[in-house]
């Protein structure tokens, strides 16, 4: 079984038992979040897909690691100017493991 969520703007594939990073939740390490918003629930050839959300389904998942991703260097530079700036930024992020799905 695999559902479609939505959490920090993005969407996932997910599974159970699959580890996966997610923007920043706000939740401890050790501790269950439930994700409301599915998009889609399939098995096989059976698929439920919500409009724009299943009603009642919820995915959820166990914190593991609240951690920063790589860095990620911005450099502008402009020819001939003597100008150039450079910057770079982590982004916050959490590991989480899926633990259930259930579309009721």
């Amino acid at each position: 079984m695999y559902a479609v969520i939505k959490t920090g703007g993005k969407q996932y594939r997910v599974t159970e038992g699959q580890y996966f990073h997610v923007e920043k939740l706000d939740a401890e390490e050790g501790s269950s979040v439930n994700f409301n918003e599915v998009l889609l629930i399939g098995e096989g050839e059976n698929i439920q897909v919500g409009s724009p959300t299943i009603e009642g389904a919820v995915v959820t998942a166990k914190v593991l690691v609240q951690e920063r991703g790589k860095k990620v260097k911005i450099i502008k530079f402009r020819r001939r100017k003597h100008h150039r700036k450079q910057m770079g930024h982590r982004q916050y992020l959490t590991k989480v493991e899926i633990v259930s799905i259930s579309a009721s």
